[in-house]
């Protein structure tokens, strides 16, 4: 799967990034600004009545939103991913966060992550195919699971119960939008069940916005290498993220067994969730071929 320039299915320019990059800081810029302003008079206030104007948890979320962006501030592309992913950990009572990229309807890979096992978490949404990455991408809206244990909530039967092997109870996916497309999600996973308070909701929501930032770093400086150098490995940091090692294990299985690629990636995916590991693990052993999926 390209990532290569590649926004919503068309090549992304130079232009292209400087107008979403100028359209999102206004967007940041006045959102943060409206909030500052609706606390402004609050020392003013000259009734209680007042002093309503400014609620709790708006104060709350100014703060959320402001050490947000201040992880990725002075940061630059996949390290300012990842230190986005920590602040969301620090701040939003969760346990783990990534975020994943979706291309042509599937988790074609990860962006940044606060830990090994947020890793861990966004690699089981590949292997078996399903999750809070996907569903929303596809609904184009948050994606909320208090409790994974609920019986009553058996949207993912294969990664819920994988999730809860890992003792991840609640998982809230936030859509990350770029260009107007719907690219990925930023994922956040916790080990105690229980719905998101709301300045925690709205500090995901603004931590979501901000996953164009470093998206868009790697963008601009894998298109300023091509355009520099046209026989250049352009594109290399951002395709680095679509799990390569997955792509050419699935080229070898449609060698190998004459199939087609989906039917190939399946098997792959299958084995992995079938020997408790990873497709990527899977993988790595096709690669150095000390695995040989075989025909039915």
């Amino acid at each position: 799967m390209a990532f290569a320039g590649q926004v919503g299915g068309r090549s992304a320019t130079a232009a292209d990034r400087e107008r979403v990059a100028s359209v999102d800081a206004r967007s940041r810029t006045r959102q943060i600004t409206r909030h500052r302003e609706g606390c402004r008079d609050e020392s003013a206030a000259k009734t209680p009545g007042q002093l309503r104007t400014c609620p709790t948890p708006v104060r709350l979320n100014v703060a959320i939103s402001e050490q947000l962006l201040a992880a990725v501030d002075g940061r630059r592309g996949l390290e300012a991913a990842d230190s986005l992913c920590e602040a969301c950990v620090a701040l939003l009572d969760i346990d783990a966060a990534a975020i994943c990229l979706v291309f042509d309807g599937a988790n074609a890979g990860m962006l940044g992550s606060s830990s090994a096992a947020a890793r861990t978490y966004d690699e089981l949404q590949f292997t078996i195919g399903e999750g809070p990455c996907l569903d929303s991408v596809v609904l184009r809206s948050p994606v909320l699971v208090a409790d994974l244990a609920d019986p009553d909530d058996n949207r993912w039967p294969a990664y819920g119960a994988a999730l809860l092997g890992h003792h991840i109870r609640g998982v809230y996916a936030m859509p990350v939008v770029l260009a107007g497309e719907y690219v990925g999600a930023l994922v956040l996973f916790r080990t105690h069940p229980g719905r998101p308070a709301q300045e925690q909701l709205a500090g995901a929501i603004a931590a979501a916005d901000l996953v164009s930032m470093p998206l868009l770093d790697l963008m601009d400086s894998d298109l300023q290498a091509a355009v520099a150098d046209p026989d250049s490995d352009a594109w290399a940091e951002l395709n680095a993220l679509g799990r390569a090692e997955v792509s050419q294990a699935t080229g070898m299985v449609v060698a190998q067994l004459d199939i087609d690629p989906a039917e190939a990636l399946v098997r792959v995916r299958a084995h992995a969730y079938a020997t408790g590991r990873t497709a990527a693990e899977v993988a790595r052993d096709i690669v150095d071929r000390r695995l040989r999926l075989e025909a039915d």
